[in-house]
C-alpha cells in the first residue's frame, strides 16, 4: 500500500502564539515594476516615468505598494508553512511605511499572533503579524494576514 505523505504545512493546531519565521531577501527590479504596471494596469509615473519621478518627493521611481505586498506573500508562501494546509486567505489590516526602490531587497518576518478554532470549517482562523524588511532592517509595510487553515485529519490527531 502507498503511504501518503502529510502536506508540507502546518495544520491549525501546530500553530502557537508567538512562533516566528522570516524568509529569504528578493530584490525589488525595474522589470518588477513594468510587469506590475502592466499586470495591473497601474502606470503611476511615480512607478514608470524616470524624469517625472526625479521631480518628486523621493527623487526616484518607487515600486507600487500592492507589488511589494505581493511579493511579500509570494515570500510568505515559499516558507512552506502554508503549503496545503491554508484554506483561503481570509483579509488583511496593512499599512505603507516606506518607499521600496529598484534595487531593494525585501524579507518577510511573519508571527502568529493569534489564533480561534473554527470547527464547521474544519481547521480555524491564524491570524499573522507580517513586516516587510528592506536591506537595512526598515520596514516598509506591515499589518496582519488572517488565514483559514486545516486542523489535523483525525488519524494524525
Amino acid at each position: 500500500m502507498t503511504q501518503l505523505s502529510r502536506p508540507r504545512g502546518l495544520y491549525f493546531e501546530e500553530f502557537e502564539i508567538g512562533d516566528s519565521v522570516e524568509s529569504v531577501g528578493r530584490t525589488i527590479t525595474e522589470a518588477d515594476i513594468v510587469q506590475f504596471a502592466m499586470l495591473s494596469g497601474d502606470w503611476n509615473q511615480i512607478h514608470t516615468d524616470v524624469e517625472y519621478a526625479k521631480t518628486q518627493m523621493m527623487g526616484e521611481r518607487i515600486a507600487h505598494g500592492l507589488l511589494v505586498l505581493s511579493v511579500a506573500s509570494g515570500l510568505a508562501t515559499r516558507l512552506g508553512f502554508m503549503e496545503d494546509t491554508v484554506m483561503a486567505f481570509m483579509g488583511l489590516e496593512w499599512e505603507f511605511r516606506a518607499a521600496v526602490k529598484i534595487g531593494d531587497t525585501i524579507r518577510v518576518r511573519a508571527t502568529v499572533d493569534d489564533k480561534k478554532a473554527v470547527p464547521r470549517f474544519g481547521g480555524g482562523y491564524v491570524w499573522f503579524k507580517v513586516e516587510v524588511l528592506n536591506q537595512e532592517g526598515r520596514k516598509v509595510q506591515r499589518g496582519r494576514w488572517k488565514v483559514l487553515v486545516k486542523s489535523k485529519p483525525a488519524s494524525e490527531a
